[in-house]
C-alpha cells in the first residue's frame, strides 16, 4: 500500500483552499441573494453568477488541496478531460439546485430539491475529478466514507441555500460562508480519508498532465475570476440602493 499524504507542502494548500471555499461560497450567496429581489432577466443573470461562483469555488477549493495530495512509490497526474469535465458538472449540477431555489414557489421543496442537487453536484465534482487521477497502482474507497462526504456535501449545500433565502446582512453571508468553508473542507478531506492506494512500481510514464502543468494555472484563473466578480458585485448596487436612489431622483425631479 502506498503512504498517502494529504498536506505534501504543510498547511499551504488546505489553508488556500479553505479560503477559495469560503470566497466562492460569499459569492454565491450574494448572487443569490440578489437574484431573490430582481425579477426577469436579471433574476436569471444573478443565478447563473450563483451556480458559477459556487461551482468554480468549489473546483478550485478542491484541486488546490490535491496539490498536496502525494503518493509514495508514484507520481501523480491528471486526464485533463475528466478534470474539465468535473468543473463542468459542478456548475451545472449545482446550477439546477440554485435556479431550484430561485423560481421556486413552495421554499421548504425548493430547498429540499435545490440541497439535493447542489449536494450531489458537489459530490460528483469531487468524485470525477479523483477519477481524473492517474498513478502507478489503483485506487480503493472506504464505501462508508464515501457516503458521509456525500452526506456533508448535501447537508453543507442546503445550509448554503438556507442562509440565501434567509440571510442578508454582509456580516451574516460572512459567518455563513465562514461556515460554509468548513463544511466544504470537511467534505473533501472525509472523501480523501476514504482513499487507500495500492502502488504497482513501474518506469512507464503515465498519461495526462501534472498537477504543476494544468491544475495549477487553472486554479489561479479560476480564483482570480472570483476576486474580480466578488468585486462587481460588492460594487453592483442592490434593489434596495437602486429604488433609493429612483426615489431621491424622482424628489429631485419634482422639486425642480
Amino acid at each position: 500500500m502506498g503512504h498517502l499524504d494529504h498536506t505534501a507542502f504543510g498547511w499551504l494548500t488546505p489553508v488556500l483552499s479553505y479560503v477559495m471555499a469560503c470566497v466562492g461560497a460569499a459569492l454565491g450567496l450574494r448572487c443569490t441573494v440578489r437574484a431573490l429581489t430582481a425579477r426577469g432577466s436579471a433574476r436569471r443573470n444573478w443565478l447563473i453568477t450563483a451556480a458559477s461562483a459556487i461551482g468554480t469555488g468549489i473546483w478550485t477549493m478542491h484541486f488546490l488541496a490535491m496539490l498536496g495530495f502525494a503518493v509514495s512509490g508514484t507520481e501523480i497526474r491528471y486526464d485533463v478531460p475528466l478534470t474539465v469535465l468535473s468543473l463542468v458538472v459542478a456548475m451545472a449540477v449545482v446550477g439546477v439546485g440554485v435556479f431550484a431555489v430561485g423560481y421556486g414557489r413552495n421554499r421548504v421543496r425548493a430547498l429540499a430539491i435545490g440541497g439535493l442537487t447542489t449536494g450531489i453536484g458537489v459530490a460528483s465534482m469531487h468524485y470525477i475529478g479523483m477519477a481524473a487521477l492517474r498513478l502507478h497502482g489503483s485506487v480503493r474507497y472506504d464505501v462508508w466514507q464515501v457516503v458521509l462526504s456525500v452526506a456533508i456535501a448535501v447537508v453543507a449545500a442546503t445550509a448554503a441555500l438556507w442562509a440565501a433565502l434567509n440571510i442578508e446582512a454582509p456580516i451574516a453571508v460572512a459567518v455563513a460562508s465562514l461556515v460554509m468553508g468548513v463544511a466544504v473542507s470537511s467534505m473533501h478531506y472525509t472523501g480523501m480519508f476514504a482513499v487507500s492506494v495500492r502502488v504497482t512500481p513501474s518506469g512507464g510514464s503515465l498519461p495526462g498532465a501534472s498537477a504543476m502543468q494544468f491544475i495549477f494555472p487553472l486554479a489561479v484563473g479560476l480564483g482570480s475570476y472570483l476576486f474580480l466578480t466578488s468585486a462587481f458585485v460588492a460594487l453592483s448596487p442592490t434593489a434596495r440602493e437602486r429604488d433609493a436612489s429612483a426615489s431621491a431622483q424622482r424628489l429631485t425631479e419634482g422639486a425642480a
